[in-house]
């Protein structure tokens, strides 16, 4: 529990006692101890900043917890395969904390619903998943992103407007290697 004590991700909840209706708010920067995302597509990067803004409310049942987290992502276009820099993610979340021993607590699985450990609640799993959930599924370094030639493998955006492959249908390859030797003769 310790290892989980030093996690700038874990936030105390003892100052708001177990009285409904009690809130206190925090702002934190954290640093990633793991990409949030798929690495290499899109990403917030191992060791990247993230910027918390989160709302601690004590309930009947634990703490419920609702914030914002923001933070920058890195990845690779799906068309053309630039690299996307400087783009941002901004996601919302909401999780209660539910109490040892509560109804909640008993009533559902383990898996269902995350727990207050000594009075600690660890952001870095509600954060990750909420964070892979806003990322785009189909990276694009711009919105009309034309790709990349799939003959060529050119990027469409410095090929020019009248880049073509003359492409020839197999059924009449004889005939044009026919003509153009008439042609040539």
């Amino acid at each position: 529990m310790s290892e989980q004590r030093m996690s700038p991700w874990v936030l105390d909840t003892r100052e708001l006692g177990r009285r409904p209706g009690l809130s206190r708010r925090m702002h934190r920067m954290v640093h990633t101890q793991v990409a949030l995302g798929v690495e290499g597509v899109i990403a917030v990067p191992k060791g990247a900043e993230v910027d918390l803004d989160v709302l601690l409310e004590s309930v009947v049942e634990g703490v419920l917890v609702t914030g914002t987290a923001h933070a920058q992502v890195e990845g690779e276009c799906s068309r053309c395969l630039d690299p996307i820099r400087g783009e941002h993610v901004d996601v919302e979340f909401t999780e209660l904390f539910a109490y040892p021993d509560s109804a909640t607590e008993q009533t559902t699985d383990e898996d269902e619903i995350a727990r207050l450990v000594d009075d600690l609640v660890d952001l870095e799993p509600v954060v990750r998943d909420a964070t892979v959930l806003a990322l785009p599924a189909v990276p694009l370094c711009t919105p009309d992103c034309a790709g990349l030639c799939p003959d060529c493998g050119g990027k469409w955006a410095d090929l020019g407007p009248d880049h073509r492959h003359e492409t020839i249908d197999p059924r009449w390859a004889a005939l044009t290697e026919r003509f153009s030797t008439d042609r040539d003769d």
